[in-house]
């Protein structure tokens, strides 16, 4: 049963051979983060955000906003992660979301070479290209990553 849940969840552990590292090391690995190629930023958090870190993502041409809230537990070497996201919608304008994968892609219309109309994919955006790093960081020293949806 609990492992189900962590599959719901998207929770990972660790190889059991890497040793825990400290959570201030952990800390300075995430934010390093920034200095890569990567399509967010790691930041620290504000204190209403009931957090230690946030990944924050902003494609504006999908009027897409990808927010990770990331509390560390060093207690338990895990981190915990709320995932949110703010979309369009066709009814409200914005919906609000949690966890989950999803691709954001736009098509247009062009002309090829030989006068007929193709679709060309636009832009295409995976809401792992922001979770893939920042997990890879956090199992690589040593701790879990503990997806939470109901309760942070």
């Amino acid at each position: 049963m609990v492992r189900l849940w962590d599959k719901w969840t998207g929770t990972r552990y660790p190889d059991s051979s890497v040793a825990p590292l400290p959570a201030l090391e952990l800390r300075a690995a995430l934010l390093e983060l920034n200095a890569r190629d990567v399509p967010f930023s790691v930041r620290e958090a504000f204190a209403k955000e009931k957090a230690d870190l946030v990944a924050e993502c902003r494609i504006p041409r999908a009027r897409l906003t990808l927010r990770t809230r990331m509390r560390l537990v060093p207690a338990k070497h895990e981190v915990r992660v709320l995932e949110e996201r703010w979309e369009p919608s066709h009814e409200s304008g914005q919906q609000y979301g949690r966890g989950g994968h999803k691709v954001y892609r736009e098509w247009e219309f062009r002309r090829g070479a030989d006068g007929r109309r193709h679709k060309v994919e636009t832009l295409r955006f995976d809401t792992r290209d922001v979770r893939d790093p920042l997990r890879t960081v956090v199992l690589n020293a040593g701790w879990t990553w503990r997806g939470v949806l109901l309760r942070y």
